[in-house]
């Protein structure tokens, strides 16, 4: 099986709004969950757990400090909802130190990632054969999904050396530009926010980004670009701008950038809405978001997976065929039925983020 890299879960969000424990099997904390609301407030059931990332062979996460504003997060349940950006940098504050605390606590499980020398122990551990029963731990790279946590300029130190390496600026509109929901360009903050992150040498998430204020910051920004998680706007009926139209998917790929595509039944088929059926939609429809990156591409190079999952959904809310973590490597043998060589999968699955990585960090 190729090793996996997922380029987006909200581990930490999850484990302080839901109490999850990620060390737990998947079963278990579905167990634990059944009867309460958290699989409706989430879309459906848990789809993440250390067991199910070893049988998948998920060896690299991008792990995000992620809050919502209150305005679209307006259930009580929601702990990580903000009003103000000092209750925003104070989540995402509480969510750096549980993953401090994750590593700390499972030191054989997990691995903080934020350096090409940390990388490499990770990826060694899961090249490298193991004695019968011995286990691989699972590398964590810091994602800040939003930068309202970023109160001002000179905060962007403190992340970075706390281990933030990828940021996007936006999920929802914000001080810095326009995101998902409410367009907009970049405000004068974000262009300055964007110049002390190249300064510092972030990679930039585009990501829940509006139109407008993604070509602002390809005219500025020089450090590598990435999308973590979206799904191309061509494939679908909506005219969300949470998705990424042709003409920045081809920027994306002349800058080197690498997109990941998202497994979630409304992002692949437009008019599914949760509680529908989760039969309806099947991972061909990721593969078709996969192989249109790669055709606008002329290459498999520029593709990869942000699976979002537990994020803002849950297990009835992907494709048929994923019940787990673990079975994103299904996808394999529906690539390679499309014609994509095994190289073409190992990138896909991993190694276009491998390599971005390599890249980007210090």
């Amino acid at each position: 099986m190729p090793i996996i890299i997922d380029s987006h879960e909200d581990i930490a969000y999850n484990m302080l709004t839901f109490n999850r424990d990620y060390t737990f099997p998947v079963a278990e904390t579905r167990r634990r969950e059944a009867g309460s609301p958290i699989p409706d407030l989430n879309y459906g059931e848990a789809m993440l757990g250390w067991p199910e990332y070893q049988a998948g062979q998920v060896a690299v996460i991008f792990a995000t400090l992620f809050a919502a504003p209150r305005r679209h997060e307006k259930d009580p349940f929601f702990t990580q909802a903000y009003l103000t950006i000092d209750q925003a940098r104070d989540a995402y504050n509480r969510q750096l130190n549980t993953y401090k605390r994750l590593f700390d606590q499972h030191p054989d499980k997990f691995k903080f990632i934020d350096d090409n020398i940390s990388l490499s122990r990770v990826i060694e551990a899961w090249t490298t054969p193991l004695q019968d029963g011995a286990k691989s731990p699972v590398g964590l790279v810091l994602l800040m999904e939003g930068a309202e946590g970023i109160r001002a300029i000179d905060e962007l130190e403190f992340w970075r050396e706390n281990g933030v390496r990828l940021l996007g600026p936006a999920w929802a509109g914000n001080q810095y530009c326009g995101g998902t929901w409410e367009p907009g360009p970049l405000t004068a903050t974000g262009k300055q926010l964007l110049e002390r992150m190249d300064d510092l040498g972030f990679t930039l998430d585009i990501s829940h980004m509006d139109e407008q204020s993604v070509y602002q910051a390809f005219d500025q920004y020089k450090g590598p670009v990435i999308a973590s998680h979206a799904n191309a706007l061509a494939l679908l009926c909506g005219d969300s701008n949470r998705f990424l139209s042709d003409s920045v998917i081809r920027e994306m790929i002349a800058r080197q950038g690498v997109i990941g595509v998202v497994p979630y039944n409304h992002y692949l088929v437009w008019e599914w809405t949760y509680p529908g059926d989760k039969n309806a939609v099947s991972l061909d429809a990721l593969v078709a978001q996969i192989d249109h990156i790669c055709q606008l591409a002329g290459d498999a190079l520029h593709v990869g997976i942000g699976s979002d999952f537990d994020g803002g959904f849950g297990m009835q809310s992907a494709p048929a065929e994923i019940d787990t973590v673990a079975d994103l490597q299904k996808l394999a043998p529906l690539l390679t039925s499309r014609g994509f060589t095994n190289r073409d999968v190992e990138n896909i699955m991993g190694s276009n983020w491998l390599r971005q990585l390599r890249r980007s960090l210090s």
